[in-house]
């Protein structure tokens, strides 16, 4: 994890992303990675869009590099996340997909389903995600082309 070492990561997830989200909050905290929390904190019902929308707007603003979110599919946090203009959640299931997110999509936030990933599996995606770099060229033009002008 060199490549974060010094750098906040946001992190959020709705209630059945929240055990999920404290296993990586855990492997963050072992690892000396500084991270903030947008919440939800705990596993009582609640809305995804809240969390995503506070992380996402975050990110959009430059406050921080990336984000990792969690909810039950992935997709709920990554859809509301991506209404945001600079914004680019990726739904990562695995780790191979959690470093393509960044390597040619530039993803900025890492968005993992909790309910169909194990502990093992979530932090294994995390790792390759942040360690990941953008390879940029051809990558590059179709992520110019994303943005509604």
């Amino acid at each position: 994890m060199k490549i974060f070492k010094g750098k906040t990561i946001a992190i959020a997830s709705d209630h059945a992303g929240f055990d999920k989200k404290q296993v990586i909050i855990h492997f963050f905290e072992e690892n000396g990675i500084f991270y903030k929390d947008f919440g939800c904190f705990s596993n009582e019902s609640c809305d995804y869009p809240d969390y995503a929308h506070l992380i996402a707007d975050a990110i959009d603003k430059g406050e921080y590099d990336t984000g990792i979110t969690f909810c039950g599919s992935g997709q709920g946090i990554s859809i509301t996340a991506n209404k945001h203009q600079n914004v680019r959640s990726g739904l990562c299931w695995n780790p191979e997909i959690g470093a393509l997110a960044k390597q040619h999509n530039n993803a900025n936030i890492c968005a993992i389903p909790s309910r169909f990933v194990t502990d093992e599996e979530a932090v294994a995606i995390v790792e390759a995600y942040l360690n990941a770099e953008f390879e940029g060229g051809r990558h590059a033009r179709r992520i110019a082309k994303i943005p509604l002008k």
